[in-house]
């Protein structure tokens, strides 16, 4: 599977967090029914709203880049996140990404303007199978997120771009398409064929990629390939708060490195992101920490017993409600009535607390 990671120009906030806590339930889930599991994801190091942010606090962009790499690996650990097979940044793959580039534009599929190679959206017969999006909306978020639907010369307002040609201050590598860096989409499409291959499992990330993100990737590697990236995308919803979604560009974050910070243990902030649905929105108030808090206490205090309810039926429940498109809120239903049943009942089974913590830590990633 791969996921699409970061632009490393400031810490991980929740909305991250709960994105990759969801690709780790999913690794968990495979791990569990004994699959070997290859797991990708990429770090955008290099893109403009990296290059601004380190222009406008006055820092080198690599060295801001390798900072919030750091940051955000420590959170993902911190949060018990089973780190992908590979991670890997789009600066090391910029040969691979000019050559994917390279053979699209050889296909025919792409243009050159101004010295830019932009990928002609006409020439993907199916654009659009992703997203299911008419084209008035797939303009108007190409335009939100990160494209030029406005720029003239282009064959038509969604082509995008794969290639830009250096510009003066800019950081440029020499490829086969002339001095220049990639374009966004491509980065993707060229690491996850390189380490994956066409075809694989599965691709996702937040539900904000679907368009233009992975439309534009799916185009891309079908374009060089003749057949899809991956056979399915999950995407994850958006978290909010103060009524936005919480998002770098608006500022409405809740940072995994601040809470930790303030003394918030990380198996909290994990079990209140669980309690959430990974396909549904949700908004972040204050009320999910203690309400997680309390949660894990009464947990601990169940396995800590010395003995308890068979927790064979907990683990067949757990399993079960994440076997149902990852249901989570359901695992941790299981998982509290094994544990009001321990704390207020009892039960003789000596075996019962190991099975519980073992349950609760290789499934939901939370240690007791």
């Amino acid at each position: 599977m791969y996921a699409c990671g970061i632009t490393p120009y400031d810490a991980a906030h929740l909305g991250h967090a709960f994105t990759y806590l969801t690709f780790d339930l999913v690794n968990r889930v495979w791990r569990d029914a004994g699959h070997d599991v290859d797991y990708v994801q990429n770090t955008t190091d290099i893109d403009d709203p990296l290059l601004e942010r380190a222009e406008a606090i006055g820092v080198d962009w690599r060295d801001l880049a390798h900072r919030e790499i750091d940051v955000f690996r420590d959170d993902m650990a911190a949060l018990r996140i089973i780190p992908p097979t590979s991670y890997v940044g789009v600066v090391e793959s910029v040969d691979l990404i000019s050559d994917l580039a390279a053979r699209i534009r050889d296909t025919g599929a792409a243009y050159d303007l101004d010295g830019d190679l932009y990928f002609s959206a006409d020439e993907a017969p199916e654009f659009g199978a992703i997203s299911h999006l008419s084209q008035k909306e797939m303009l108007d978020l190409f335009g939100q997120r990160g494209g030029d639907p406005q720029r003239e010369g282009k064959k038509n307002p969604l082509d995008w771009l794969l290639w830009r040609a250096e510009r003066p201050g800019e950081p440029a590598w020499d490829s086969p398409l002339g001095r220049g860096r990639p374009g966004w989409h491509i980065e993707c499409s060229a690491i996850a064929l390189d380490r994956l291959g066409p075809a694989f499992d599965l691709n996702g990330g937040g539900s904000d990629l679907i368009f233009p993100h992975h439309e534009m990737g799916a185009a891309e590697t079908r374009c060089a390939t003749g057949g899809p990236n991956a056979h399915n995308h999950l995407h994850v919803g958006m978290v909010g708060l103060d009524g936005e979604k919480m998002s770098k560009s608006l500022g409405n974050l809740v940072f995994v490195s601040k809470l930790r910070e303030q003394g918030v243990e990380p198996a909290v902030i994990r079990v209140a992101m669980l309690a959430h649905h990974y396909r549904s929105p949700w908004e972040w108030t204050d009320a999910e920490l203690p309400v997680a808090c309390d949660r894990v206490k009464r947990w601990r205090a169940a396995a800590s017993l010395g003995s308890g309810p068979d927790a064979a039926p907990m683990l067949a429940a757990v399993r079960a409600a994440l076997a149902e498109d990852l249901d989570s809120p359901g695992a941790l239903a299981a998982v509290d009535a094994w544990a009001e049943t321990a704390l207020t009942a009892g039960g003789a089974d000596t075996s019962a607390p190991g099975l519980a913590r073992a349950t609760v830590d290789t499934l939901l990633g939370v240690e007791l």
